[in-house]
C-alpha cells in the first residue's frame, strides 16, 4: 500500500505527528481516515478548527497553519506491525523535518509517538520541558483513535490546551 502525503511547510503553527497512517488512510490517501479515528471531532470540540472537518479536506488544514506527517509512513492495520528498524529509521526522517519546517508546536498524537521519537520513557500530556530540538514546542496529546479508553472530555481538556497557547500566542 503507498504511503499517505505528508502535509508540510514552512512556519506552521502545528505539526501534528502521528505513528501511522490507518489501512483506511492509506486506500483513501487522507491523514485519520478511519470513521472510528476522532481527530477531526477533537480538534473542533477543542477549538482548534471553526468547523467540524472530514478526513478528505487534510489538506484544508495547512491554510489554517496546520500540517500531518507520521514517525512511519507505512500504513498498517496496527502499531503492532511496526518493526524496531522502522521506527528508528522514521525517527530521523522526522527529526529531519522538524529540522527544516521548523513548526512553532509538534503535536505528538499519542505517547506512545513522542516516546519513539524522543526515546524518553516517562512522558505527561501537555509541553515538554526539555524539547528533543529546542526551537520547537513539543506537546503530548492523546491518541485520537478510538480504540483509547480515556474519556473523550478529558481528551478534548488536552488539546483545548494546545488550542490556548496558539490563541495566547498569536500563532
Amino acid at each position: 500500500m503507498p504511503e499517505i502525503p505528508d502535509h508540510l511547510d514552512m512556519g506552521l503553527s502545528i505539526l501534528f505527528i502521528g505513528f501511522n497512517p490507518s489501512l483506511r488512510s492509506g486506500e483513501t490517501g487522507h491523514h485519520y481516515a478511519n470513521p472510528r479515528n476522532n481527530f477531526y471531532r477533537i480538534l473542533y470540540r477543542a477549538g482548534l478548527t471553526p468547523r467540524l472537518y472530514e478526513a478528505s479536506e487534510d489538506q484544508d488544514l495547512l491554510k489554517m497553519g496546520y500540517g500531518f506527517t507520521n514517525i512511519v509512513a507505512r500504513p498498517t492495520r496496527g502499531i503492532d506491525d511496526i518493526d524496531r528498524s522502522e521506527y528508528a529509521e522514521g525517527r530521523k526522517i522526522l527529526r529531519a523535518k522538524l529540522r527544516k519546517y521548523r513548526p512553532k508546536v509538534a503535536c505528538f498524537v499519542g505517547k506512545g509517538v513522542y516516546a519513539e521519537y524522543s526515546r524518553k520513557s516517562k512522558v505527561d500530556w501537555g509541553f515538554q520541558p526539555d524539547p528533543v530540538i529546542p526551537e520547537i514546542h513539543e506537546f503530548v496529546a492523546p491518541s485520537s483513535s478510538g480504540l483509547v479508553r480515556m474519556p473523550m472530555e478529558e481528551i478534548v481538556g488536552i488539546y483545548r490546551r494546545l488550542a490556548e497557547y496558539i490563541a495566547e500566542h498569536g500563532e
